[in-house]
């Protein structure tokens, strides 16, 4: 017990030291280009002065609506969630899983050593994986009813913006984190191979978000974008689990059916069955999973 008191103490004050010190541009941090704080900020300016530039909705506010709660969520879940706990609690969730998995025999849990593949390979396997697993825990969120009442945090948006890409309640980080680690360490990937590979998820879920129209050509078979995304946060569905459960990649809906574009949604309505019900402030949409009385009705069934 000792030691995983001393994980969490050291992981707590750790992840602040390191926060601080990427913040600061310490002299023992690393290049700034490993800085995730700076890259959130540019790649979020680029892709809002891109909305700016050249809008598909064009009568869509600067500050639309929900921005600045948007812009919160978008710091909050990269920082303050991780900062209050979360990055302590994982790290000794971690230990505890291996020292578990070691009593029975299996203290090497990567059955496949991708780190002899070159690093292009490994780069490319781990973003087509962790895309297709994120796919399979977005379908659990939408299906599962638990689930969804947290999910709804995100679908609760009702203009898209490249900040509505990090609305989510922080139960999601949970789910995601906890349901990818076993097949992604699998092949013997370890937090530090993510850095690359997260910049480009977030610079794609932040493009896939915003008011812009991109499709791609013939890559939109391949690449999630906006104009499919949108169909996602339909309020009205073409059934009662969702559509396009993409992430980085729309090519996991187009394999498996669940891809839905059957016309421009430029201005079609977002949000969810008697979404006018649901919390409108921060903490009353953190705290609303958790309160089974304030629940608003189902979603609208086919």
């Amino acid at each position: 017990m000792e030691k995983y008191i001393e994980i969490f103490l050291s992981a707590f004050t750790g992840y602040w030291h390191n926060l601080r010190t990427e913040i600061l541009f310490s002299s023992n941090y690393a290049p700034w280009y490993k800085s995730y704080f700076y890259w959130l900020i540019g790649l979020s300016i680029i892709v809002w002065v891109m909305e700016l530039a050249a809008p598909w909705r064009r009568g869509q506010a600067v500050l639309r609506k929900d921005f600045w709660l948007d812009g919160f969520y978008l710091f909050f879940n990269s920082f303050l969630f991780p900062l209050i706990g979360y990055y302590a609690l994982s790290s000794t969730g971690v230990e505890l899983f291996n020292d578990l998995i070691g009593i029975f025999g299996m203290s090497d849990i990567p059955s496949i050593q991708i780190s002899q593949f070159p690093k292009w390979v490994q780069l490319i396997t781990m973003f087509f994986l962790a895309d297709f697993v994120h796919w399979n825990i977005h379908r659990l969120l939408h299906r599962s009813s638990l689930l969804w009442e947290f999910h709804k945090v995100h679908h609760s948006v009702k203009i898209l913006g490249f900040a509505s890409h990090l609305r989510f309640h922080w139960m999601e980080t949970v789910i995601y984190k906890s349901l990818q680690y076993i097949p992604l360490s699998l092949i013997g990937f370890g937090v530090k191979d993510f850095f690359t590979i997260h910049l480009i998820a977030l610079l794609i879920g932040h493009l896939n978000h915003a008011n812009l129209k991109i499709t791609y050509g013939p890559f939109k078979y391949l690449l999630n974008n906006p104009v499919m995304h949108i169909w996602h946060h339909a309020k009205k569905l073409p059934n009662r689990y969702g559509v396009n459960f993409g992430i980085s990649l729309s090519l996991w809906d187009y394999l498996f059916r669940t891809a839905y574009l059957p016309k421009s949604g430029r201005d079609i309505e977002l949000g969810f069955h008697h979404d006018d019900l649901f919390p409108q402030t921060f903490f009353g949409q953190i705290l609303y999973p958790f309160n089974k009385r304030s629940h608003v009705p189902e979603r609208q069934k086919k």
